[in-house]
């Protein structure tokens, strides 16, 4: 038996076929005709309240969205340049032109200064003049360790009754004589107590690399007037000097032109850093006056950082 084909049917043809099946009035089946199933608008509503939540994460996206465009918009109008060798070299001239700053020998004897210190002996009594006044000598001296070690000359404190040494803040110590060099003329002293807030020591640096023409800053009392610094160069290096006993003969010393006066000897000669290179020893002067030429000699440090038991670095 042959089976007649189904089609489906589209929303009018099926408004037809129930307009027919009831029998409405011809009137009554058109308009059920024209008119649509659904109203369009209300399906939307329809859809939108049987899916609230997919409504606010759309909403909330397209807020993300918006906000983040605004904000790559004001980044973009907020990015600084990057700088350029000229807007350096600009800032660096503006500084040097409007700012006073500190010359490199100045700077290198304030990291030092807080180590420096005075040395002030007193000799025993001359008895062939008992009416005079007790004789002094002073010079200078470089705190080297935390226990209170200090480097100096010799002949700074050799055959003193006692040693006092002043810090840098005044405050004044005694301390005694706790090792010697003479081929070197150096001496060690250790401070009796510490104060209370301790002692700062020196940096040392070894004159490794070392050449003439260096900038070296030497720090001191010269004729107990201090702490003084006086800038200049290296100008020669192992370089001998006859002590002033006239029978020592000092060697390897550094050669320098940094203004050095009776009280300077026991000092530190500094380099730019602010690093110990060497002990102020001796000054030259072809005269029986003893001020400066032009030419002072020190005792590089290694020798002098031997003296207290400190290996070279």
């Amino acid at each position: 038996m042959r089976r007649a084909t189904l089609y489906s049917r589209s929303p009018r043809t099926q408004a037809r076929a129930a307009a027919a099946s009831v029998q409405l009035p011809p009137a009554a089946a058109e308009a059920a005709v024209a008119a649509p199933a659904t109203p369009r608008p209300a399906r939307w509503r329809g859809w939108l309240a049987r899916h609230p939540r997919t409504l606010g994460f759309v909403g909330a996206l397209a807020l993300v969205l918006l906000v983040g465009a605004a904000w790559q918009a004001g980044l973009r109008q907020s990015v600084v340049p990057p700088l350029t060798q000229k807007d350096i070299d600009a800032a660096v001239l503006h500084t040097l032109q409007t700012k006073d700053l500190p010359s490199r020998a100045a700077k290198a004897a304030a990291a030092v200064m807080p180590s420096l210190v005075r040395v002030r002996t007193e000799l025993p009594d001359d008895r062939r003049n008992l009416d005079l006044p007790r004789p002094r000598a002073t010079g200078s001296g470089i705190i080297i360790k935390e226990d209170g070690t200090v480097l100096t000359s010799l002949h700074v404190v050799v055959g003193a009754e006692r040693i006092m040494v002043s810090l840098h803040d005044g405050t004044e110590i005694e301390a005694t004589l706790a090792g010697a060099r003479p081929d070197k003329d150096l001496a060690v002293l250790k401070l009796r107590k510490l104060p209370d807030e301790g002692v700062q020591p020196a940096t040392l640096r070894p004159t490794a690399g070392l050449q003439p023409g260096d900038e070296v800053v030497a720090v001191g009392f010269p004729f107990g007037i201090g702490p003084s610094v006086s800038a200049g160069v290296v100008s020669g290096l192992g370089r001998e000097h006859r002590a002033g006993d006239g029978r020592t003969l000092l060697s390897n010393l550094i050669q320098f032109d940094a203004a050095a006066n009776p009280g300077n000897s026991g000092g530190p000669l500094l380099t730019l850093d602010g690093q110990v290179v060497g002990i102020v020893a001796a000054i030259m002067n072809p005269t029986d006056q003893a001020v400066f030429i032009g030419i002072g000699l020190a005792v590089p440090i290694e020798d002098a950082a031997a003296a207290a038991g400190m290996p070279p670095a």
